[in-house]
Parts: structure tokens; C-alpha cells; sequence
């Protein structure tokens, strides 16, 4: 019996599995509507494995901790080290061993609906997570990298479970916990990629908040960085409680 288009299309494109002998007969099939369908297909599936490919190879870490005998890995990064406002974010999140989801990456490789797709599932799913900012005021008080670190120190101490293997994106902590820090270990780890994820989603949302508190500035469209339409907006209404003094230009325009 021959199938119709739609008959096809069901089993090609809304199925996980397609039948071999299937796949073979539709080669033969002249029509165009079947070959088109069967580009596609090909296609979804050259792109399903290259993303199992990438899940493998960010997996790597953490199979060979587990093998280790850590079962409490938590995975950290950092979101807002450069703007010239705004907070500072870190996550901390230990994800389930289990845990699978197919193109999680680099925060800033993925769009902002895919970043928050991806935030609500990490939040369901993982074992443990925690989200931690520092200020502009503590910034300017002791430094980005310090910053940095002590949100970091925080994030550790506050998540819920103890974690026995922490993994970091290029920073290391001084804590009795042994630590894998990888240059850019959002790209390397699945587990610091969700933490990127997390804290990424988080700032955003600070800053699409603060963009209510004081608008003109345009927060939520530029995250606190130095743009043109930022520092324009600094010059026409002046510095909030938010801009990080210490940084350049506002330095120079806050002495002024």
C-alpha cells in the first residue's frame, strides 16, 4: 500500500524513531513531496546528532568525577563582570546525573527565549541550584574580581546541598573543596553552562526591572553595558545608584 504525503510526514517528522525499511522504500519513492520530506528529515537529524555529539563531549567532566567517586558536583559561572551597571551574578547549580538538554551551551550563544526555556527546565530539573549578586556599591568598594569572587564563596555556601567537586568557569576559590576551574568551561560543561544559563536569565531580568525603576536609560535593551544609547542616556539624566563608579567612563564623568 502506498502511503499518502501526510501519512509520511507522521512518521518521518513526529516520531523518534523511524523504521529503516521505511527510510529505504521512501528512497525510491519518486514524488517530490516525499523527497522534500525526506531532506527534512535528514537534516533534523544531522542537526540531533551533532547536538548528542556536543552533549558528549560537555559531559566529559563530570562522567570522569562520578568515576572519580564525587556525587555532588556543582558547576559555577559569572554574568555582568564588564557593564558599567548593574549587579554582578553567579549561579551555582548541581545537576542529576541523568541530566540531558540537547543544545545547552554558552549562555550568550543562545537566544534569549531558548535562554529562558532553558532556565525553567535547568530549575526543574537539577538536584540544586542558587542564584547570588553583588552590587555596584560592593564593586566599587572592592573590586570586580573580588566581586566576583566573593559572589562565587557565597553561591557555595548558600546552595543547598554540600558540593564535593566544584567546577568553575577560569577562577579558582580558596575553599577545602577540590576544584576543576576551565577556561571557558561554559563551553566545556554542561554543568557550568547551566549555571551560565541560570545567572545569565537572572541579570537580565534584574536589569528589565531596573529599567522600570529608571527609565531612559534603556536597561533592559543594553544590560547595564557601555553603548552608545547608555552612555548618551548617562549625559542627558546623570548616574543612578546603580553605575559601578569605579569603572570607566563613569569614573571620570562622576569626578566631574
Amino acid at each position: 500500500m502506498t502511503l499518502s504525503i501526510k501519512q509520511i510526514e507522521e512518521q518521518l517528522l513526529q516520531r523518534n524513531k523511524v523504521d529503516e525499511a521505511l527510510l529505504a522504500m521512501l528512497d525510491n519513492d519518486e514524488r517530490k513531496g516525499v523527497q522534500t520530506l525526506l531532506k527534512r528529515y535528514h537534516s533534523r537529524e544531522k542537526k540531533r546528532m551533532m547536538l548528542e555529539n556536543m552533549h558528549q563531549e560537555m559531559t566529559q567532566y563530570e562522567n570522569q568525577l562520578r568515576l572519580d567517586g564525587f556525587t555532588q558536583i556543582a558547576g559555577l559561572d559569572e554574568v555582568g563582570r564588564g557593564p558599567l551597571a548593574g549587579p554582578v551574578v553567579v549561579a551555582a547549580v548541581i545537576l542529576p546525573e541523568t541530566f540531558k538538554l540537547l543544545g545547552l551551551t554558552d549562555s550568550k550563544k543562545l537566544s534569549k527565549i531558548k535562554r529562558q526555556e532553558f532556565s525553567d527546565i535547568i530549575k526543574r530539573e537539577s538536584v540544586t541550584y542558587t542564584i547570588q549578586m553583588i552590587h555596584a556599591e560592593e564593586i566599587d568598594r572592592i573590586n570586580i574580581y573580588q566581586a566576583t569572587k566573593q559572589a562565587m564563596m557565597k553561591a557555595v555556601e548558600e546552595i543547598d546541598r554540600k558540593p564535593d567537586h566544584l567546577l568553575i568557569d577560569a577562577m579558582s576559590l580558596e575553599l577545602p573543596i577540590p576544584q576543576t576551574s576551565l577556561i571557558k568551561g561554559d563551553q566545556r560543561s554542561i554543568t557550568i553552562a547551566a549555571s551560565s544559563v541560570l545567572a545569565k536569565v537572572a541579570r537580565d531580568d534584574y536589569m528589565g526591572k531596573l529599567d522600570q525603576t529608571f527609565p531612559g536609560y534603556g536597561f533592559s535593551s543594553h544590560a547595564g553595558y557601555g553603548t552608545k544609547e547608555h552612555l548618551e542616556a548617562i549625559e542627558r539624566l546623570g548616574l543612578t545608584p546603580e553605575h559601578r563608579r569605579s569603572f570607566r567612563p563613569i569614573k571620570e564623568i562622576d569626578q566631574i
